[in-house]
């Protein structure tokens, strides 16, 4: 509902010499004026500009009703009469004779409420190239007595109000000019009724009082004014015997969210990130063709002249690579979209992120783990694991002439790893240290070693003894032997009026290649 204040209040009187109780009782209550003033824009609750086209309101159909600070539970009286004209919606509207609307006139006259404003539900609006909302047509559901104007060349042309009962010892009326008229000595008072205490609305959220500070004006003293009445009704001071402690007052003890939200999950993909994610190709279909030289050219000595050169065919082998969908989803209720703070929404996309981080890289683990050509057994000691690392170097290179980039190992092999030590009980690869720096050379250099091989390690992997794999790869540059392809597509959200829900995906295609297994080399360890 759109909320447009329209225009100042100034409150006259009518009436005010007839003490006839009969004849104040019959004494007019209104006001009248523009209620909106049509192609003029202005900037209404939520920040929203907004533009009212003649004949957009209604002047027939149920009347609208006459509220205080748009509060629905301080309904103060009726619109009575509605008109078109070239200025805008004129409006009459009759103060009701109850407590709450004697009081709207007492805040009238003594100028705390001196505006009108209207609440109305657009039906036909477009926005136009300045982001104005231009509204053609609308239900006008309320008219209100607030404290700050939108238009405030727009004004209301007379207001009459009959005199009011008031719970001093002196009653006034309101007279043309303003000033007090002294009733009669002997005129009857009128009686002070004790009521019961009504509790108040609910307590604003945080999300709700910070948009009502950036909105300021009637907002922002709307939802002050809700937090003082909740806190003097639920926690009156009063004098009482006895001690109270927190246990005596739990509704009144609030609960406080300190986030963020614990996530007992660190959502990385160490496998990904090591060898990097390839864009996967456009175009339909569920594979994709990925080329590979499988027989070379030839090129050989001439055995004598004239004779006949080495010729050999070249093939170029496909490979098939099949894209994967990886993605989840959740569906959640309107009611903890909007019922919970911090909102249940954002943690819910990032878990489902972070949980297709870990998929994607499980799946790629498992692939590389599969590719991997068997090289050895390691039986855990320090001599034998470096004269497994340089063989699975060894054969690598021996049949492309490329060095191995990274080392791939599950958490008990890193463990493992870690713990080595050398003939004198010296680590074998220490983070500091001149003496033993075998784990600090550049592995992709003949003047290195395999001991400066990139270290990746990542849960996906199996873990222990026996079928725990220490893989040794050219996963980096052009002769990596696996590649990953990757088009993460990301949050996809539905909204599901059927249940009140919203279903929330994220999702992405992925695939792992094999290119050349004879760049992946594993040994087992006992």
């Amino acid at each position: 509902m759109l909320y447009l204040t329209t225009s100042k209040v100034q409150l006259a009187a009518m009436g005010d010499h007839d003490d006839d109780e009969e004849t104040k009782a019959a004494a007019p209550r209104t006001i009248e004026g523009v209620a909106v003033p049509y192609n003029v824009v202005a900037t209404v609750t939520g920040g929203q500009q907004v533009k009212f086209l003649p004949g957009s309101l209604p002047t027939d159909g149920k009347a609208p009703r006459l509220l205080e600070n748009h509060d629905g539970n301080r309904i103060i009286g009726i619109v009575t009469a509605r008109k078109d004209d070239e200025e805008g919606m004129r409006y009459t509207a009759r103060i009701s004779a109850t407590k709450a609307g004697d009081d709207a006139i007492e805040l009238i006259k003594d100028g705390a409420l001196d505006a009108v404003s209207v609440g109305v539900d657009p039906i036909d609006a477009d926005i136009d190239d300045q982001g104005v909302m231009v509204v053609s047509k609308a239900a006008w559901r309320e008219l209100s007595i607030v404290a700050e104007p939108a238009f405030p060349n727009a004004t209301i042309d007379s207001i009459a109000a009959a005199n009011v009962k008031s719970s001093e010892s002196e009653t006034s009326t309101m007279t043309t000019d303003n000033t007090a008229t002294e009733k009669p000595a002997d005129a009857p008072k009128a009686p002070v009724w004790a009521e019961a205490r009504k509790a108040p609305s609910r307590l604003p959220s945080m999300a709700e009082w910070v948009s009502a500070y950036v909105q300021g004006g009637e907002k922002i003293a709307t939802v002050n004014r809700l937090i003082a009445d909740h806190q003097a009704y639920h926690n009156p001071i009063a004098a009482a015997a006895g001690d109270i402690i927190t246990t005596d007052t739990p509704g009144l003890l609030p609960v406080p969210v300190v986030g963020p939200v614990y996530d007992n999950i660190n959502y990385i993909r160490p496998v990904v990130t090591a060898i990097g994610a390839r864009a996967m190709p456009l175009g339909a279909g569920k594979t994709f063709n990925r080329p590979e030289i499988t027989t070379h050219t030839s090129v050989a000595k001439q055995t004598t002249e004239l004779t006949t050169l080495s010729s050999t065919t070249m093939v170029i082998s496909s490979n098939i690579v099949t894209r994967e969908t990886f993605g989840g989803t959740v569906l959640v209720s309107e009611q903890d979209v909007d019922w919970t703070d911090p909102s249940s929404v954002d943690i819910i996309l990032q878990d489902l992120a972070g949980q297709y981080a870990d998929a994607t890289d499980n799946a790629a683990a498992d692939a590389l783990y599969a590719a991997a050509t068997a090289a050895g057994t390691w039986n855990g000691t320090a001599a034998t694991f470096l004269d497994e690392i340089y063989m699975m170097a060894m054969v690598i290179s021996q049949t492309s002439n490329v060095l191995p980039t990274h080392m791939f190992v599950s958490p008990a092999s890193w463990r493992k790893i870690g713990g080595l030590v050398d003939g004198q009980n010296r680590p074998l690869f220490p983070t500091v240290a001149p003496y033993n720096a075998a784990g600090q050379q550049n592995a992709t250099t003949w003047n290195g070693n395999p001991l400066g091989l990139q270290l990746v390690v990542d849960k996906n992997f199996a873990t222990g003894g026996g079928n725990d794999k220490i893989i040794v790869a050219c996963a980096a540059g052009r002769y990596a032997g696996f590649e990953i392809y990757e088009n993460q597509r990301g949050l996809v959200a539905i909204d599901k009026p059927e249940v009140l829900g919203r279903q929330v995906s994220f999702r992405g295609y992925f695939a792992t290649l094999a290119i050349d297994s004879t760049k992946i080399q594993f040994v087992n360890w006992t």
